[in-house]
């Protein structure tokens, strides 16, 4: 029983791969959403490769973002929320990623957050703050 209290859980938040604007100059060129989702396939793999839980949480780039991000963080306590460079790097994104920083911050205050360059690192970021408690 008490090696389930030890096991780690990790919340990836990214936007819908299909709601990503692809003609955005500061996105890498070639990027398309099949790229997105295999690269989220990796990184939920490494993540329970380390025998972390990982749990995905996709937004759309509106309203219903931070409804969906305070839902998913309502049932389940995270040790980390790693907030995926999709929605932290494009300018346009930003109110986006304020309003999901936000509502980790209020919904999940003792929860470490991270953030990840490509959606392969997501583990190496997560894995960042696990290291340092």
């Amino acid at each position: 029983m008490s090696q389930l209290k030890d096991v780690k859980k990790v919340l990836f938040v990214g936007q819908q791969p299909e709601t990503v604007d692809f003609s955005d100059p500061a996105l890498p060129p070639g990027f398309n959403a099949e790229k997105i989702h295999a690269g989220i396939a990796v990184g939920m793999q490494q993540m329970a490769d380390r025998g972390w839980h990982a749990d995905l949480c996709l937004v759309r780039p509106d309203e219903s973002a931070t409804v969906a991000l305070e839902n998913q963080l309502a049932g389940t306590t995270y040790d980390c929320v790693v907030i995926g460079g999709g929605i932290r790097i494009p300018p346009k994104s930003l109110l986006l990623f304020e309003r999901l920083l936000n509502s980790v911050h209020k919904s999940a205050p003792k929860t470490s957050i991270a953030f990840n360059t490509v959606p392969q690192d997501t583990a190496d970021a997560a894995g960042r703050w696990f290291e340092t408690e």
